[in-house]
């Protein structure tokens, strides 16, 4: 047997995330399904980083275990997959890499627009309402030097702890839209959603920077969390060298 990395790319508007579940239309039970229809043999996958129902990808991997793949395996794929999913390559790697456990970081972004715009339905939230940038700008600095985010984990989150080192975090403003970005070691549940959501919440005045501050070092939840519409893992970091 030989491991095998896949990257992959999805749009997850119709998808309930991004794990197999009972009942449930996911990402990894289509690309299971899919490699049964070309091997004519199921495989489990093991994925690199969870997303959750209506979340995007603009990089995601998983990693599986089979005696040899398809030489067309990205062509083939892609032909079997649905069009919200795409392959994008697939790499044979050393026997002990994991997806998950070898990353050193994941960066998300969320996509805000503020005008009515068509072709950013689904894509993007639309935000039509006067933010303080300056502030959001200012709270997404704070994340930066914080290391517990306890408030912005669901209530039904089952980590074991609450511990996140964030390697980046800044909020900008591109004129017709705006974006909050961050890169952590590893996300809680809903993390990125509800602080958004607190950037938000912030950029309307409806909290204090103080009261933002606060939440790190409380036992109060945040409470509110944006769409997943406009949420994107962007990337998931190995590191240097690490692909052969």
């Amino acid at each position: 047997m030989s491991r095998y990395f896949i990257e992959v790319a999805y749009r997850g508007t119709r998808y309930s995330g991004f794990q197999v579940q009972e009942n449930s239309v996911t990402i990894q039970s289509e690309l299971e399904k899919a490699f049964a229809v070309l091997h004519r043999h199921p495989v489990a996958l093991t994925g690199s980083s969870r997303t959750d129902a209506g979340v995007h990808a603009l990089q995601n991997y998983f990693h599986f275990d089979a005696d040899q793949v398809h030489p067309q395996f990205v062509y083939k794929m892609n032909a079997i997959l649905p069009p919200d999913i795409s392959v994008k390559r697939i790499v044979l790697m050393h026997d002990e890499a994991h997806s998950r456990f070898d990353a050193v970081s994941r960066e998300y972004v969320y996509r805000f627009h503020k005008f009515k715009d068509p072709f950013a339905e689904g894509l993007s939230l639309y935000f039509p309402y006067r933010v303080r940038v300056d502030l959001m700008e200012e709270a997404a600095t704070i994340i930066a030097g914080e290391t517990n985010f306890f408030a912005f984990a669901k209530t039904n989150s089952q980590a074991k702890h609450y511990q996140c080192r964030v390697v980046n975090s800044s909020f900008a403003d591109a004129g017709d839209s705006m974006l909050f970005v961050i890169e952590a070691n590893r996300f809680l549940r809903g993390m990125v959603r509800l602080l958004t959501g607190a950037l938000v919440r912030v950029g309307r005045e409806q909290m204090t920077l103080e009261t933002f501050r606060s939440l790190f070092s409380g036992t109060e939840k945040c409470g509110y969390a944006v769409p997943a519409r406009g949420l994107y893992l962007k990337a998931v970091k190995f590191p240097e060298n690490y692909f052969p």
